[in-house]
Formats: C-alpha cells, structure tokens, sequence
C-alpha cells in the first residue's frame, strides 16, 4: 500500500530542462560551444544529477581541467539567479502532475528529492505556489541518494509503503538503492527498465 511520494522535480513537477540547458549555455558562454554542447548531452542524460556534479564534470572531463570548489560554487550561484528569473512562471508547471499532487496530497505523505539547488527549489515552489503541497522540498548541493535516505529515516517511512517518481536513470538508481519501488515518467527510456511506467496518474488513484 503506498502512503509516501517522493517526487523528482525537473521533468517531473516541472518542465524546466530546456531552461537549464539554456542556463548552462550561458554560464559557459565564453567557451567553445562544441564542448558546451557536450555538457548539455550530458546533462540530459543524467538529469537527475545536481549543477554542482555537471559543473565539476564540464572542467574535469570535457575540459579535462581542474576546477575549485569556490569556481564551482560561483558558477552554481549565477546558474541560480538564470532560474530563479526564468522559472517562476506557473507556464512551465506539468499539468496532469501538477492536479494529481493537488487532488492527492491529503492522501498520500509527498516530498520533493531534486538535484536542483535546494534553495533555489524552495524559492520556486514558494513563487510557484505548490509548497504547502509537500512536507519537504529537498536539493542539492546533498546527493539525491542521501536526500532520499534522510527523508526515511526522518519520517520513519517504510520502503514498501514508499515510491519514488522520475524521469532519469539516476532517480532509477536512487530508488533502487533505498528498495523503493520506481514509476518512470515523462521519459520512454525508463519503461525498459522500470514496469510501473506512468503513462497517467490513475494508476495512483
């Protein structure tokens, strides 16, 4: 019986990845737009990875340079203030998610384990006004495994009664890692590795 939602949020709440590819594009404007576009495949494959890991993976991997923790922090902060401008704008909320959490959120315990910025996640679901939906909104720059983790064990939830709902392979592996069951969404990639794909949230009802 499931009692606990832990919700992505890119993809998932809202559809914000064509607003963060364009806010990687800019924070590297001054490089080779080739290598930038490099970041952006890797980006969207992993897309539930926090700036701070793409950022890091940029310079190590793609520019196979070092890159301080302060260069990184810097470059998270300006890709921030690109969100916090851009994505306030209730347009970009997805709408059969956005009803099914507004229909359910007295039924079910629902909390948000995003790779985003978790200050930048409060501010939005604040300005977005779907906060008081969900009894916590947890980000990076903490790795989504161990935010999934926390919101366990600080409410003493049961994996059997918890489910987790994404649309990368990385909130596959954050699942799987805590038993949880999986239901992909948004996403016709994760039905090969997950059977309790989400076409609709009926299935939920």
């Amino acid at each position: 019986m499931i009692k606990n939602i832990l919700f992505d949020f890119d993809g998932v709440i809202l559809d914000s990845m064509p607003i963060r590819d364009y806010g990687f594009e800019k924070i590297f404007e001054n490089f080779n737009k080739d290598l930038v576009d490099r970041l952006l495949e890797y980006h969207n494959k992993n897309g539930g990875l926090s700036r701070y890991v793409k950022i890091k993976y940029f310079y190590n991997h793609i520019l196979n340079q070092e890159v301080s923790d302060e260069e990184i922090a810097c470059y998270a902060e300006n890709f921030s203030i690109i969100m916090k401008k851009e994505l306030v704008n209730k347009k970009y909320l997805i709408q059969n998610s956005l009803e099914f959490i507004k229909s359910s959120h007295k039924k079910y315990n629902m909390h948000i384990v995003s790779g985003s910025d978790e200050q930048e996640l409060q501010y939005l679901c604040k300005k977005l006004e779907i906060n008081n939906y969900f009894q916590s909104i947890n980000g990076s720059p903490i790795h989504k495994n161990e935010l999934v983790k926390s919101v366990l064990l600080k409410n003493k939830y049961l994996s059997d009664e918890t489910i987790l709902i994404g649309d990368s392979i990385n909130d596959y592996e954050a699942a799987k890692e805590h038993y949880l069951d999986f239901y992909g969404f948004n996403n016709r990639n994760l039905e090969e590795i997950s059977d309790k794909y989400l076409e609709s949230y009926k299935r939920l009802l």
